[in-house]
């Protein structure tokens, strides 16, 4: 098997690049992966000592087959940081593994992904491989095909990034031709609507959202894991878009995870089914109330 490169973004934070970094080097498949870091400089003065501790470690990476160092020479920004490097990359190889600065992964997520990577290289209805589970719903399947999209620890292929459409109004506008905003929010549970106005609104600045919508909108499924092979360690108010809290914790699975071909190729409604149960169980009114008050009586005031 020729092994899909890594692609990984960082900015400022050395510790969580250190443990990513230790965690991707316990598979086996690290030596024989290539390794390629979009390393973003920094927003002002404040964060460009840790920019430079983040590149000094990166420079002296060994353990992959071979390692490319992309420095920045402005602020890109996490969003056009991931939708240029991702573009640029599948162009060369034709799919990517992609990770972020704040993820630990499992001994075991290089091979899943490209074995995922490779099974599926031909199914055009799968565009999209999630290796992170945070709902530890165990009605959940080890595997299994979801029109949703997850950006922890996650693959893809040339054919299917081609769907990609960075316009949110577009995304948006297609959406609610078709009146399809409420599913597209696991019947009302989440707003992934709303976060996609917001993004066109300017209030953030999300790739992750119009991926989704894109792929939504282009009936395209995403194989996703029931036991995570990824950890988001980035809710300890350290990074740009995510806050305090341990909303979304994953148990990190340490065995191996097969992949085995999902005939027919078809969503699991049961899977979407659980991922809506979560999302009311931890978004309804009361949740995001007791969630506040709890964040308000030990200091944190994050997201």
């Amino acid at each position: 098997m020729t092994y899909a490169p890594i692609l990984l973004f960082v900015y400022n934070r050395p510790e969580h690049t250190h443990r990513l970094i230790t965690s991707l080097l316990a598979n086996r498949e690290a030596a024989e992966s290539p390794l390629i870091i979009y390393a973003d400089q920094a927003r002002n003065e404040t964060d460009r000592l840790h920019v430079e501790e983040v590149r000094t470690y990166l420079r002296s990476l060994k353990g992959f087959r071979n390692i490319t160092l992309v420095e920045r020479t402005e602020n890109w920004g996490l969003a056009r940081n991931i939708i240029d490097g991702v573009t640029t990359q599948l162009a060369r190889y034709g799919r990517v593994i992609v990770l972020e600065d704040d993820l630990v992964v499992s001994p075991y997520f290089l091979q899943f992904m490209n074995e995922a990577l490779e099974t599926y290289k031909d199914e055009e209805r799968v565009g999209h491989i999630q290796a992170c589970d945070f709902t530890q719903d165990p009605s959940l399947p080890d595997t299994f095909l979801i029109k949703w999209t997850g950006s922890w620890g996650w693959a893809t292929w040339e054919h299917a990034w081609k769907h990609f459409n960075p316009n949110g109004q577009e995304l948006l506008e297609e959406l609610e031709r078709r009146k399809l905003t409420r599913t597209f929010d696991f019947d009302g549970n989440y707003p992934f609507t709303r976060m996609l106005r917001r993004q066109i609104a300017g209030l953030n600045n999300s790739w992750a959202i119009r991926w989704n919508a894109s792929l939504f909108l282009a009936d395209i499924l995403s194989l996703n894991v029931g036991k995570s092979l990824v950890q988001n360690t980035g809710f300890d108010g350290s990074g740009t878009n995510c806050g305090g809290g341990n909303l979304y914790g994953s148990t990190l699975w340490s065995q191996p995870l097969p992949v085995v071909p999902i005939h027919p190729v078809t969503e699991n409604k049961e899977a979407r089914e659980a991922f809506a149960r979560y999302y009311h169980r931890t978004n309804c009114f009361w949740a995001k109330a007791i969630r506040r008050i709890k964040r308000t009586l030990r200091g944190d005031f994050g997201a």
